[in-house]
């Protein structure tokens, strides 16, 4: 039972947007308390140059065979008969809620497991091509998320540092002609648009970039999206641009998160509050818009252990409405870890698996060198 209620807590918790939408729902002090760390954050060294050569270090990546939690394919959806020739570099969202530190341990058990869930439920849409990496790293705990202590930043340009150490790996161990797709979720997702702002933009890996999916964490079209260096995708064939959203069902209540986007600060330095944010709708791959449930080629819905699902095709609409939340109608019964305000962040991508995986791939065969 113990084991049960952590990964409920994982779920509801861990994945809100940023972290900050936690202090909206649970009083301040008692969300400090449980989750901010005790001590004081601790300088750690960077990892070893060759750290990632390791198999253990990638929760996914070529070779690792029937265990890789990112080669599931769920129930009702089945592998194409050719892959997708695209490399894959995903970044998957917080799973260390433990206050003992400000990062996650590499060899944290608890973490790792939750993480290969996430990994098998996110970025899944993604397996058809044979080149999908999913790396480990020291994120930044949960905690870190809650609190305005500069030590947040710390912990945060820690865990980035892995990610980019990883990227390198990733750019290193495929062809330099390979097209590549960048994903992420919520943590993940912010260290992805600080990944293409620092290695990306102005360089000429920007001609390789098929599409970069930064979900469940905002995009501000004024602040971030410039420096990010790739535009919004504003057609479903278009490549070398950037697709987001961020999903609720209706009555929709996004007060919570647009107040911790109102709090934020942009790739440039400067407060978001105020400026759009992009809208991607997931089942044209056109920003803005509205399609009906009928275009849906099917949603995951997770067991109650969220180690299995089902795909059910046309079971929700989605719109963006004006203020840049995606709306998905009536809500449709996904399991237990819906947040308050009809929030369904930790669904964003499972929504619409079977769109996504025909968004990957039908942007990769649009894609010229």
């Amino acid at each position: 039972m113990a084991r049960k209620f952590l990964y409920i807590v994982a779920f509801c918790i861990v994945l809100y947007l940023g972290g900050r939408l936690a202090l909206q729902f649970y009083p301040e002090q008692l969300s400090r308390l449980a989750f901010v760390p005790s001590g004081e954050f601790k300088p750690q060294a960077p990892l070893a140059a060759n750290i990632y050569d390791r198999t253990e270090m990638w929760i996914s990546r070529p070779g690792i065979g029937e265990k890789d939690p990112a080669r599931w394919v769920p129930s009702g959806a089945s592998r194409p008969d050719q892959p997708v020739p695209a490399a894959v570099f995903f970044v998957h969202p917080t799973s260390f809620l433990d206050r003992s530190g400000w990062n996650a341990p590499l060899d944290d058990a608890t973490s790792r497991d939750r993480a290969a869930t996430f990994v098998r439920g996110l970025a899944s849409p993604f397996n058809s091509s044979e080149q999908l990496w999913a790396p480990r790293y020291r994120q930044a705990a949960f905690g870190a998320f809650l609190t305005e202590d500069p030590q947040s930043k710390l912990a945060l340009d820690l865990a980035f540092a892995d990610v980019v150490q990883a990227f390198d790996y990733f750019l290193a161990s495929t062809d330099e002609k390979t097209p590549i797709v960048l994903a992420g979720h919520s943590q993940g997702a912010l260290h992805l648009k600080r990944l293409l702002k620092e290695r990306v933009a102005g360089t000429p890996l920007v001609r390789r970039v098929v599409a970069t999916y930064v979900v469940g964490w905002p995009v501000s079209m004024q602040h971030d999206l410039p420096a990010m260096g790739l535009p919004s995708c504003r057609q479903p064939e278009q490549t070398g641009c950037v697709l987001s959203w961020q999903s609720f069902a209706e009555p929709v209540d996004a007060a919570m998160v647009q107040t911790a986007y109102d709090r934020g600060i942009g790739l440039d330095g400067q407060p978001v509050k105020g400026s759009a944010f992009l809208c991607t709708n997931p089942l044209t791959g056109m920003a803005g818009g509205d399609a009906a449930a009928s275009a849906n080629l099917g949603t995951l819905v997770p067991d109650a252990a969220l180690r299995n699902g089902e795909i059910k095709a046309q079971l929700v609409p989605a719109a963006c409405r004006p203020d840049g939340f995606l709306a998905i109608g009536t809500p449709p019964e996904m399991g237990p870890y819906v947040l308050p305000g009809n929030n369904y962040h930790v669904y964003d991508i499972p929504l619409f698996w079977a769109n996504v995986r025909a968004d990957f791939a039908r942007r990769v065969a649009a894609w010229k060198p």
